[in-house]
């Protein structure tokens, strides 16, 4: 089982008319902008539980999508392409002081979903406004990955392939955003500014993203037979994904004082989850070699190291304990048959294996798309 962290996707946003503040020069501009308002809108309605539209009638005017992720997901890429394609034309006159003003009459306001200050605001959600279209980019896309993470997991339980192909995307959305978006974005940050806006931050999320999809192959590889020895490197592949995510937030990211505890936690759980995962199989495999004192003294410092790092969330530690209940059984019985049968020492800690890692996955690019048409501005 993975350990599951749906607050991504709890963004918030405030309502926006592009027509009520762009001047449009002519009548197919105005249209257009009055597209962009519309398609934003019923983003809006969704992640700000504002929306009256039966499912009956969402299943219709979305796709024909069942999934309400599916919907959404929908929603997004279709008002993605017609937000790029105002970014363009707004980049073309960006010089003019009256685009200036009016992306700042705009009032881009987003909640972040990672921001401790966020969830302690006893007001409601803390809203971050930045006047800088890319920031409004910036924040669909990080909700694009969430909710494509989200989809994965929906997934997960009838169809392996695509749920790792979903993660996949999400890493690619992520790593779109920290390497084209976000660093366009920097120079219009004030000092308070969301996590989601900060470049490392996505680097991080497209991280985990990639440890989620090789956690959901090893699924499908314990499902062929795998050997033993080569899921222990997969999971450990996961724990050195999640190690690299891990200091990135605390050494790289100075940025981030203000970012939630859980998702520190969840980074820091999972991590612990797939070290003793590989651990187990380290040692299943040093069994069949014949070297069980030493598979047993593997097994003694997994349980050690798992138990030590039992999380706070409740649904987070029904899985650690069943972990713990498996890495216990699993050397009541080596222990046994090494006191009946082979008598081997155990060796120390510093004395065993140092285990070694295998990542598989790779991201999906993101390819971002412009629906190229004229816009003219009153300027």
């Amino acid at each position: 089982m993975m350990l599951q962290f749906p607050d991504l996707v709890k963004m918030k946003t405030k309502k926006m008319v592009f027509e009520d503040v762009y001047a449009a020069r002519d009548s197919a501009t105005l249209e257009q902008l009055k597209e962009v308002s519309s398609k934003r809108r019923v983003i809006e309605e969704s992640i700000n539980e504002s929306s009256f539209v039966t499912e009956a009638i969402a299943r219709e005017m979305y796709g024909g999508f069942t999934s309400t992720l599916q919907q959404d997901l929908h929603k997004l890429e279709e008002y993605l392409p017609l937000l790029e394609n105002l970014i363009f034309h707004a980049d073309l006159v960006s010089s003019d002081w009256k685009m200036f003003r009016w992306t700042s009459d705009l009032k881009i306001r987003w909640a972040s979903s990672l921001s401790s200050s966020s969830f302690f605001n006893l007001r409601g959600p803390r809203f971050f406004q930045i006047d800088s279209l890319r920031f409004e980019l910036g924040m669909t896309l990080f909700l694009y990955g969430a909710i494509l993470r989200e989809r994965a997991l929906e997934v997960l339980p009838t169809d392996l392939v695509q749920s790792a192909t979903l993660f996949r995307e999400a890493a690619g959305v992520y790593h779109h955003l920290a390497h084209e978006v976000l660093p366009m974005l920097e120079p219009a940050l004030p000092a308070e500014r969301p996590p989601e806006a900060i470049s490392s931050v996505s680097t991080v999320m497209s991280l985990i993203c990639m440890a989620e999809a090789q956690a959901v192959t090893i699924r499908k590889a314990e499902e062929k037979g795998t050997t033993v020895g080569l899921l222990a490197k997969l999971h450990y592949g996961v724990t050195q994904l999640l190690d690299e995510a891990y200091d990135m937030l605390y050494k790289e990211t100075r940025e981030c004082k203000d970012i939630s505890s859980r998702f520190v936690e969840f980074i820091f759980s999972c991590n612990a989850l797939h070290e003793s995962r590989s651990q187990k199989f380290l040692a299943d495999g040093l069994k069949i070699a014949g070297q069980v004192g030493v598979a047993v003294g593997v097994l003694r410092l997994a349980l050690s190291n798992i138990t030590k790092k039992m999380p706070g969330e409740e649904s987070w530690k029904s899985v650690f304990r069943k972990e713990i209940d498996d890495v216990s059984e699993m050397l009541r019985k080596f222990e046994h048959e090494n006191e009946f049968v082979w008598h081997e020492k155990i060796p120390h800690d510093d004395e065993l294996p140092q285990p070694q890692g295998n990542k598989i996955v790779s991201i999906i690019p993101y390819n971002p798309k412009r629906w190229e048409r004229e816009l003219a501005f009153k300027l």
